[in-house]
């Protein structure tokens, strides 16, 4: 057995999704679980670097892990050799700048979503890192729900018969800072920092629908600022100028429709903080972040409009449950896995950066619709023929 150290650049760390997802759920999971073995009995040990702003954070994040590693010199670290892959979970507006830093070095790139702030600065850097000829690839961690695999595993095997619609329903109340702390940052509520909750939900929604229902090909979308002022992680107060919510309809594939309400301004009233319903001619399903339930249309009730005697149905009782049958590990480390496993091996990792511009297109389109109150149609990205016309571009100086 061999043991494959790769060094790990990641960017951005100290924040919530980096602390708790990447770093600790994933990649000091994934040490502590001896590496990622490979089929010939190799193992790929991550070697991460903490790279941020903040000596004190970056430290107490390193001792507190057992990482050896950390800095806030990212030029340092993108200078040395034994440093494979640049990860960022920075926030949007440094991303980009940070990545073409990363590609120009010759690293691998993973990151967080938005890849960029702009649509054509996400297709930019997906042809840089392709003309470069580095692996690269998006977080797209929902895919990986057991809830949602679920879904997948009814969709593929032909359950619904012809899918008819798609209800999801997302979010929850985040406080707004005064006499109880928000738990989402601030930066999130301010659209100049590259806040707003289209921008950062709607490339979710693409890589979900995308992948499970069908291609997006248009969106009607109305983006609200429901609560306009916050208070920050220091208690000051500012004017909340990015969207909290938005209600929107895609339209998908074969005219699925979507219905996808998202929202930081919500008490939530469901089984999870994201619910999506599959109505289908066969059968429908409604899945959450873990579990899954189902009602074939042979075990579907026939209930009549009567509000004048009491609701003679128990109608969540009529459900029944789509087991396990596997073990499912975390979304992200799954991934994280995958993502280690590209870069040594080459084992197919479908989820790169012009999958995550795909994200970005649909949350500026999104954003369009608002702003002139129409619908927009989304023009389709033809994923081959961009990495054919990339790989045979001249390489960027």
């Amino acid at each position: 057995m061999t043991q494959i150290n790769v060094g790990l650049i990641m960017n951005g760390v100290t924040g919530r999704m980096g602390t708790n997802q990447h770093l600790i759920r994933s990649i000091v999971a994934i040490r502590n679980q001896g590496g990622v073995k490979l089929p010939n009995g190799d193992v790929i040990m991550p070697d991460p670097v903490l790279v941020g702003r903040q000596e004190h954070k970056l430290k107490a994040l390193a001792e507190a892990h057992g990482i050896g590693r950390w800095t806030t010199n990212l030029d340092e670290c993108l200078a040395d050799p034994r440093n494979l892959i640049y990860f960022d979970a920075q926030i949007t507006n440094f991303r980009a700048d940070s990545i073409r830093k990363a590609i120009a070095a010759g690293k691998h790139i993973y990151c967080e979503k938005p890849t960029a702030s702009t649509f054509e600065e996400s297709m930019e850097l997906a042809r840089l890192a392709s003309r470069a000829g580095v692996k690269n690839g998006v977080v797209q961690d929902k895919l990986f729900l057991p809830g949602l695999l679920k879904m997948k595993r009814l969709v593929d095997s032909g359950f619904f018969g012809q899918i008819l619609s798609v209800r999801m329903e997302f979010g929850y109340w985040v406080f707004e800072g005064d006499w109880q702390p928000g738990q989402r940052p601030s930066w999130n509520y301010r659209k100049e920092d590259g806040g707003g909750i289209i921008t950062d939900m709607f490339a979710h929604w693409r890589y979900v629908l995308d992948n499970l229902f069908g291609n997006v090909r248009s969106v009607s979308c109305l983006g609200v600022t429901h609560v306009p002022k916050r208070w920050d992680e220091n208690g000051e107060e500012y004017a909340a100028t990015a969207d909290d919510a938005a209600y929107a309809i895609f339209e998908l594939d074969g005219g699925i429709v979507v219905q996808a309400n998202s929202s930081w301004t919500v008490r939530v009233n469901r089984e999870d903080l994201l619910v999506i319903q599959v109505d289908g001619t066969e059968g429908s399903a409604v899945a959450g972040l873990r579990d899954c339930k189902t009602q074939h249309r042979i075990n579907t009730c026939k209930p009549v409009w009567n509000p004048d005697i009491p609701n003679p149905f128990d109608f969540r009782a009529q459900w029944e449950e789509v087991p396990d049958n596997q073990l499912f590990d975390n979304g992200f480390k799954v991934q994280w896995e995958l993502f280690l496993k590209h870069v040594i091996v080459d084992t197919p990792f479908p989820w790169d950066l012009l999958e995550g511009a795909k994200g970005t297109q649909l949350s500026e389109l999104a954003l369009q619709s608002w702003e002139e109150r129409r619908w927009v149609d989304v023009p389709e990205l033809n994923i081959q023929e961009e990495r054919r016309h990339a790989t045979a571009a001249p390489a960027a100086k």
